[in-house]
């Protein structure tokens, strides 16, 4: 992968990725969106006390 920004700026990466990162890779991104779900249901609830008009 390369980055540029203007004319003299690049960034070049290279990755390389085993089966078992993948395994780990998949797990984080599921136990970010299963976090980010509970946030929000959360987020939505009415707290004891708050008036709901």
């Amino acid at each position: 992968m390369t980055l540029r920004a203007g004319r003299k700026l690049r960034v070049k990466a290279e990755v390389d990725v085993t089966p078992a990162g993948l395994l780990s890779i998949g797990a984080l991104v599921s136990a970010i969106l299963l976090s980010s779900a509970a946030i929000v249901v959360a987020a939505r609830t009415p707290r004891v006390g708050d008036d709901v008009s």
